[in-house]
């Protein structure tokens, strides 16, 4: 009856016999004269009901005509041939009845029905080179690519770093800051704009506010926005003798600097324009100053200190009566002070990378020529359903290996728009399955 019954879709619901006043079809009793003797069968007549038989199994079953089954495979459990196992594994993996679990479920499957010496491994092996599984299911494992911090410089504004706020309300006819960062002393210097410049007005802004003051760097930090990656800033950069360094594709920690600067102004803005935030150009000369004369995490020392080998001092009688030394001992002060910054810088950098390891793997060791998967994480694709993108796209073949971090991918026409360069956390490698 259930079988029967399973055609109709009804809800069956309580009626209290106070509201059934009227009698119906349903509420009379029951006459049981009314019952066939002969009954007619649930299941029609030509269909049998038996054990379903999976075409692995006969497969398999086949297989084993012509391989004698070890004596180490348990009795209830068939032997699997070699030439049969990736049809098992891709049965227990791949097909709607399994809907590709991870090694786990595919290894519950296989084990309820066969067994073969190497079972495990190569369930392992076949479930992490499932193409499927590797495009729609997210990493659960740490990012790839261990910390490789930028080497540190010697003195003070030798290398910088570049970055741009955007989204900031108008103010004074003001709506981007250019922070520019001295990766030594972290020294930073905080440009109010009228709108993100060019290339040839970067370059501008630049002189007339840090070359001016601080001379010619030697490096220059910068992610890969278009005015750092036009030929103009190349070819600006390659005539005052620094040398471009710009960010892996979606790796905002290469220039770490410039955006923890950002966080700090930032966080400074807030705190002192909250009330009227159309204020904060007029802000930003005391947000510097702030950033300027308060110690650094890093160094120990204000920027202040770290790059004038002094700290300013926030009242007159701080100063003493004679205070002009001669010029051989602000030199030595200074080069007493930049030294004990370098020294911070070394051991801050340990530790920063013993903190940030621990959160971090290994990365593969990639070879050019190279099939890897590409995360789909930053990448635009306007899918029709943001819910079911996959995970990874690919694969893409390496080109050249830029560092043991940064790696050079032969993008498809349609990801031509994309910098073909990336940190090793978004690919990962392709592993092929076992052989038959």
């Amino acid at each position: 009856w259930a079988l029967f019954f399973a055609r109709f879709n009804f809800i069956i619901s309580y009626r209290p016999g106070s509201k059934n006043t009227k009698p119906d079809a349903l509420s009379r009793l029951f006459n049981s004269s009314e019952i066939s003797k002969d009954p007619g069968g649930i299941v029609p007549e030509g269909r049998v009901v038996g054990l379903t038989v999976w075409g692995i199994e006969r497969q398999v079953k086949r297989a084993l005509a012509h391989t004698p089954s070890p004596r180490a495979c348990p009795k209830n459990l068939l032997f699997v041939p070699a030439p049969t196992r990736l049809a098992v594994l891709q049965w227990a993996h791949s097909s709607r009845l399994a809907g590709h679990p991870g090694v786990r479920g595919t290894l519950a499957s296989v084990r309820q029905r066969f067994w073969w010496p190497t079972r495990e491994r190569d369930t392992r092996r076949f479930v992490a080179a499932c193409s499927v599984c590797v495009q729609t299911k997210p990493g659960n494992s740490p990012p790839a690519g261990l910390l490789r911090p930028l080497p540190i410089p010697s003195r003070p504004w030798s290398h910088i770093a570049l970055d741009f706020i955007t989204g900031l309300p108008p103010s004074a006819g003001k709506t981007v800051i250019l922070t520019v960062i001295d990766r030594f002393s972290k020294a930073a210097h905080f440009i109010p704009l009228a709108k993100l410049p060019s290339a040839k007005e970067t370059a501008q802004i630049i002189i007339e506010n840090v070359f001016r003051i601080h001379g010619l760097p030697s490096d220059i930090v910068s992610d890969r926005g278009p005015q750092f990656t036009s030929q103009f800033w190349k070819e600006f950069c390659r005539l005052i003798g620094a040398s471009v360094s710009l960010s892996s594709g979606f790796h905002p920690q290469s220039n770490g600097q410039a955006e923890w600067a950002n966080q700090t102004v930032g966080r400074i803005l807030r705190s002192l324009s909250f009330r009227n935030p159309a204020s904060w150009s007029e802000q930003l000369p005391w947000a510097e100053y702030a950033h300027n004369s308060l110690p650094s995490s890093a160094t120990g020392l204000s920027p202040f200190q770290g790059s004038l080998g002094y700290q300013p001092p926030l009242f007159s009688s701080q100063f003493p009566d004679s205070c002009v030394p001669s010029a051989q001992a602000f030199v030595q002060r200074c080069e007493r002070t930049w030294r004990i910054v370098r020294s911070a810088l070394c051991r801050y950098r340990k530790r920063t990378v013993r903190a940030a390891n621990k959160r971090r793997t290994k990365s593969p060791r990639y070879v050019c020529g190279q099939k890897v998967w590409l995360s789909t994480l930053n990448l635009r694709l306007k899918p029709a359903s943001s819910k079911l993108t996959p995970r990874f796209i690919g694969p893409f073949r390496i080109s050249q290996i830029i560092s043991p971090v940064a790696v050079h991918l032969l993008l498809p026409r349609y990801l031509r728009r994309i910098h073909p360069v990336f940190h090793v956390s978004c690919i990962k490698p392709v592993v092929r399955a076992p052989a038959r």
